[in-house]
């Protein structure tokens, strides 16, 4: 099991930015992948973008293309989401999944599944 801690949620105004970051407690190598999902009020979890840790290959939900990156640093361990243009829906709890397997065109979640850790979430609210 890999224990991971998200930081970095808050309260903005529409249009406005935030950055949310993860960090895992196991170096994630070769084919290894980090995910985040959020989950709005009344809404079911939705995966939002993944990575794949070895090459830096990365996948978004169409909601988010443009306006979010996700990104790794070198130590293998930390992902960011870095999340501009901010909608009144993108509110909700965003959690980090860490230690998963890229594996493109089979995985359950825009190429990345088989988490071994979950993070406890951090709120993002966007206001209008």
């Amino acid at each position: 099991q890999v224990q991971v801690v998200e930081s970095g949620g808050g309260s903005v105004q529409a249009g406005g930015s935030l950055r949310l970051s993860c960090e895992a407690s196991a170096f994630i190598v070769g084919r290894g992948c980090m995910g985040w999902f959020r989950q709005g009020p009344g809404k079911e979890r939705e995966v939002v973008a993944t990575i794949g840790i070895g090459a830096g290959s990365t996948a978004y939900v169409e909601s988010v293309k443009g306006r979010f990156t996700i990104s790794s640093d070198k130590d293998k361990k930390t992902v960011y989401l870095r999340m501009n243009s901010l909608k009144p829906e993108d509110s909700g709890m965003y959690y980090c999944a860490a230690a998963g397997i890229w594996r493109p065109r089979t995985a359950e979640y825009l190429n990345c599944d088989g988490f071994r850790g979950w993070g406890q979430g951090t709120q993002v609210t966007v206001s209008s």
